[in-house]
């Protein structure tokens, strides 16, 4: 199940989207950023219904 998400990128501030594949449970992973190309922590916690994602800087 596919769901998406805008963010706030923690460097620049730009805003983008992020696909999130809630089928995977839980899941901590790294993307870069679309507009600046720094590296971007995604942590998605999922019940396979409701789900909270949390975007940080890599160095939080």
């Amino acid at each position: 199940m596919l769901e998406t998400e805008h963010y706030d990128c923690p460097y620049c501030g730009e805003q983008a989207e992020a696909v999130l594949d809630l089928s995977g449970g839980d899941q901590t992973y790294v993307e870069d950023c679309p507009v600046c190309c720094r590296p971007i922590v995604f942590h998605l916690q999922t019940d396979g219904h409701e789900w909270m994602l949390d975007v940080r800087s890599e160095n939080e």
